[in-house]
C-alpha cells in the first residue's frame, strides 16, 4: 500500500522516499526556506537541490530550523558541469552550504564528455570517506551509463531523468531497471503542459483530485521516484496528497498513450559542455 512513508530500495541496500520536494528555480532565501519547511510539515522527507540552483544554503537553514533529526531527512544535491575540474572542492562547498556532515545522494547533473568517468572515481572516494551515502546520475542516456559501468567500482543507485506523460521514457526506465538503477523523475507534471489533456482532466473529475495529482499518482504506481517542485504551501500539500485513490491498469495505460517525445529540458547528447 502506497503512503507518504513509502521508500524505494537502492542497489546498495539504502532507501529513498518515493516522493520528495524539488527546489529548482526556487530563490535562495525565504522562498526556498519556506518551501522546505512547508514540505517537511506536510510529510515530505526528501529534498532535492543542486549547486546550479544556488539555494543550498536555504535548504540547509530549513533543515536546521525544522528540528528533525538529520537521519530522518534525505538530502540530494548535484555537481554542475563547470565543476568537474575540482570535484572534491565543489562537493565540500555544497556540504558546507547544506550545513551537514554528509549527503544522502550526490548526482552528476550531466555526463560531461571526457570528465564524467574521472568525476565518478572521486565520488567513489567520497563515499568511502563517509561524506556521501549514495552516488548516482542525472540526465544520463543508456550509452553514458554503459561507458560509466566499464569503470565504476560503486554502481550508480539512481538515474534522475526528465519523465512525464509527454515523455514517458519507457525504454530508459526499463534499461535502468535492468541495471538495478532506480529511475527518479524531474518535471513529473511536465511543468503543467499535459494537465489539460482530456484523459487527465477526466480522471481528475472521476476521483475528485486535481490533474497534477492524477499525473503524480501515475508516476507512483509505475514505481518511480518523483520530486515535484513548488514554492506554494497549498501546492506542496496537494502534491503529496496522493494516497486516497488509485488508478486502474487501464487508466495508467491511457496516460502512457500521451507520449509524444515531448522533451522540455536539454538532451544530454545535444547540450554544449564546458571545455
Amino acid at each position: 500500500m502506497l503512503n507518504k512513508e513509502t521508500k524505494i530500495t537502492f542497489n546498495n541496500g539504502l532507501t529513498i522516499p518515493q516522493i520528495g520536494l524539488g527546489v529548482w528555480r526556487a530563490e535562495n532565501g525565504a522562498e526556498t526556506k519556506n518551501a522546505v519547511l512547508w514540505a517537511i510539515e506536510a510529510g515530505y522527507r526528501s529534498i532535492d537541490t543542486a549547486s546550479l540552483y544556488q539555494n543550498e544554503e536555504s535548504v540547509g537553514d530549513a533543515v536546521k530550523e525544522s528540528g528533525l533529526p538529520r537521519e530522518e531527512l534525505f538530502l540530494t544535491t548535484k555537481i554542475w558541469n563547470d565543476q568537474h575540474r575540482e570535484v572534491r572542492k565543489a562537493f565540500m562547498e555544497s556540504l558546507e552550504k547544506l550545513q551537514t556532515d554528509y549527503v544522502d545522494l550526490y548526482l552528476m547533473h550531466f555526463p560531461v564528455p571526457g570528465r564524467f568517468i574521472n568525476t565518478w572515481k572521486i565520488l567513489e572516494e567520497l563515499v568511502r570517506e563517509g561524506y556521501i551515502r549514495s552516488i548516482g546520475l542525472s540526465n544520463h542516456h543508456a550509452h553514458h551509463v554503459e561507458e560509466l559501468l566499464l569503470h565504476a567500482e560503486i554502481l550508480p543507485v539512481v538515474n534522475q531523468i526528465e519523465c512525464h506523460p509527454y515523455l514517458t521514457q519507457k525504454d530508459m526506465i526499463a534499461y535502468n531497471a535492468a541495471k538495478d538503477i532506480v529511475t527518479e523523475c524531474w518535471a513529473p507534471i511536465s511543468k503543467g503542459r499535459s494537465l489539460e489533456e482530456p484523459v487527465i482532466t477526466g480522471l481528475a473529475a472521476k476521483y475528485g483530485k486535481t490533474p497534477a495529482q492524477v499525473v503524480l499518482r501515475w508516476h507512483l504506481q509505475n514505481g518511480l521516484v518523483i520530486i515535484p517542485k513548488s514554492v506554494h504551501n497549498n501546492r506542496i500539500k496537494e502534491n503529496i496528497d496522493l494516497y486516497d485513490f488509485a488508478l486502474t491498469k487501464e487508466e495508467l495505460q491511457q496516460i502512457d498513450l500521451l507520449e509524444r517525445n515531448g522533451r522540455i529540458g536539454a538532451d544530454p547528447d545535444l547540450l554544449e559542455y564546458p571545455d
